[in-house]
């Protein structure tokens, strides 16, 4: 008998100890999803969807969003305000959800890329001997969308507890207007239940150790003018013929576009603090079988124009250049101001700049500058974005809205043949997000208080 009591106790011993139990094994998945390689491998994932336009895959984009909602138990709800562009909105409930929330948007799309031109697939996600992963997409803006996850996963991991609701928006067709996506979001019935305090959108890389950060940005005018003239041969010289016309006006065009990047040259203005002009297109000819044809003067031409105008420049001035300069009937030029291709206003709902203030009028500004601080990070003076994002529909409503991809000592590539971020770079972003998040998810300002800074 004791030697089969013995027996027993042996066999009881080596059952437990050689199969973990349920929470070792948990705590063993929760370690291997924390791993560096993991974390990466999740982001070579994403960017291996091709959400590449004029076909982007949002399809297969949108069920690896809700598999990682579902491994972080985040509600998740898929709208589709345009059949085959769905929006993913997931939630993490605060304990008071009567205070306004925070929303951290992304989206999903990325623009083409000339395949034969990059050293490494652009849908592949290679990460390169020195750590750099290449796709289109790692700088603009799928990095955003999974380091929000991940650094939710971590606060979750950690126990923590947001007093805030967290939302989290991944929309798709940013890179063509966003009118199917954020947009579409920000003009929700649903979205004032939404309670949104503050929105986190996209920003730059910085080329140097501090952050770029943006508080507003450009907003774009898409000019077309038409010039018209009389026929003739192609040897007659005549004044006022349309090409004529055009030219002129492209070299007044260009006098100005040359006038506003000098005080970008001279360190007078940054980039998104001048009215950037650029020639989009230019359309003029009679087209023949082989060609055009050479010995004709068209009587119509007409070029196309793309303005970037920022919230602090006088709109009306703008205007009256156009006309007056820029397509004056005096020179048989065409142009309605109501008839741009696209024109996104500089004044929000209520009428006033589109600007996000950066001063103490705004606590949230505070709290991103002291989050990135403890997460031993910098930023840049505050800019305006030289380009337009999803933000500008939100501060359209009269909602802050930051722009704030971090990635330091990174050359700026989006749009750009290799676009890469390295992977190191990645993974601090994921600790200023934890930071940033936990410090805007634990802000009470409706009795002024603040969480103390040894529980952020």
């Amino acid at each position: 008998m004791e030697r089969t009591s013995t027996s027993h106790l042996f066999l009881f011993f080596l059952i437990v100890f050689s199969h973990p139990s349920k929470s070792q094994s948990l705590q063993q998945q929760n370690q291997e999803e924390d791993d560096s390689s993991s974390i990466i491998s999740r982001f070579q994932q994403y960017l291996q969807i091709d959400t590449s336009h004029p076909y982007p895959n949002y399809s297969a984009s949108a069920q690896f969003i809700l598999s990682q909602a579902k491994t972080l138990n985040l509600d998740s709800e898929t709208l589709e305000f345009v059949p085959g562009k769905p929006l993913l909105l997931l939630k993490w409930h605060g304990k008071n959800p009567s205070l306004p929330s925070i929303l951290l948007n992304s989206h999903t799309d990325v623009v083409p890329a000339e395949h034969s031109k990059w050293s490494h697939p652009p849908f592949s996600g290679h990460v390169d001997s020195v750590g750099n992963i290449f796709a289109r997409g790692s700088q603009d803006m799928k990095c955003v969308g999974l380091q929000y996850l991940e650094a939710i996963r971590r606060l979750k991991r950690s126990g923590y507890e947001p007093i805030r609701t967290v939302y989290l928006s991944f929309v798709p067709d940013e890179e063509i207007g966003g009118h199917d996506g954020a947009e579409r979001l920000a003009e929700w019935e649903r979205f004032e239940e939404m309670n949104v305090g503050v929105v986190l959108d996209e920003g730059l890389a910085s080329t140097n150790e501090a952050y770029r950060v943006f508080y507003a940005e450009r907003c774009p005018w898409w000019l077309v003018i038409r010039a018209f003239g009389a026929p003739g041969h192609g040897s007659k010289l005549y004044d006022n013929s349309a090409m004529e016309n055009l030219m002129k006006s492209i070299e007044s065009v260009r006098r100005f576009r040359a006038a506003q990047f000098d005080m970008v040259k001279a360190g007078l203005k940054a980039e998104g603090e001048v009215i950037s002009v650029n020639m989009a297109f230019l359309k003029a000819g009679t087209p023949s079988p082989t060609g055009f044809v050479m010995n004709l003067q068209p009587s119509e031409a007409e070029a196309g124009f793309d303005i970037r105008v920022p919230p602090s420049a006088d709109e009306e001035s703008l205007e009256k250049r156009i006309a007056e300069e820029w397509a004056p009937s005096s020179r048989n030029m065409t142009f309605k101001l109501g008839q741009f291709k696209q024109r996104v206003s500089l004044r929000n709902k209520f009428g006033k700049p589109e600007l996000t203030a950066t001063d103490s009028s705004n606590p949230w500004w505070k709290l991103l500058e002291d989050a990135v601080k403890r997460a031993n990070g910098k930023l840049n003076k505050p800019e305006i974005f030289p380009a337009s994002t999803d933000g500008q529909y939100f501060r359209s409503r009269g909602l802050p809205a930051i722009g704030f991809s971090p990635m330091a000592n990174t050359p700026i590539l989006l749009h750009d043949h290799n676009e890469f971020l390295n992977q190191a770079e990645y993974l601090k972003g994921i600790e200023l997000y934890e930071s940033i998040i936990k410090a805007y998810a634990s802000y009470v300002e409706s009795t002024g208080d603040k969480v103390p800074k040894d529980e952020l």
